[in-house]
């Protein structure tokens, strides 16, 4: 019997985040996507808001496909060093009986002229396709592959928060022959 995971989005870099995630723990894991609230507004501002949206994504996506566990992404921005706004990513892994745990990606600085667009209400990613003038970026490499060249992908940050997600509510580091400690 194949274990049944609900990624909390249609997005298919949010998914395709999930799904490379679950295969790191499950090799019989099928995949399907939930269209679920987030709970949260548009964009996400701070971690507490960016992590009850990615746990909202999660139980409800787990609930509406009566999945062994659901995995819910949200990325939004947060202050940080320096007084710069930074893009940040939280995943939240749900089992059957609530336990949830939660996982973030690295963060990366903004530039300020999108900073300044988001600080007055902007979303990152239309403020993103305003800036490059192509749409749907979002949906592909996302902000840290225009800000890095290239030398980062959307779904690599995504994938790392929810491997983090999913170590955490399986407490991964109690298992019996753990490959660090043995």
């Amino acid at each position: 019997m194949s274990t049944r995971i609900a990624a909390g989005s249609l997005n298919p870099v949010k998914r395709a985040a999930v799904e490379r995630a679950a295969r790191a723990f499950f090799s019989d894991a099928i995949v399907e996507p939930a269209d679920v609230s987030s709970g949260v507004p548009a964009q996400p501002w701070g971690d507490d808001e960016t992590a009850r949206g990615a746990r909202e994504r999660a139980v409800g996506a787990r609930a509406a496909a009566d999945a062994d566990y659901g995995v819910g992404v949200e990325s939004g921005v947060a202050e940080g060093p320096g007084g710069q706004l930074y893009a940040v990513s939280w995943a939240a892994a749900v089992d059957r009986a609530g336990h949830v745990g939660y996982g973030a990606s690295e963060r990366f600085p903004l530039p300020e002229a999108v900073a300044a667009a988001l600080r007055v209400g902007g979303e990152l990613g239309p403020v993103i396709d305003d800036v490059v003038g192509e749409p749907g970026l979002a949906r592909r490499a996302g902000a840290v592959g225009l800000l890095t060249g290239g030398r980062r992908d959307r779904t690599e940050i995504l994938c790392v928060a929810c491997l983090h997600a999913l170590a955490a509510l399986l407490e991964v580091w109690r298992e019996r022959g753990h490959p660090v400690v043995g």
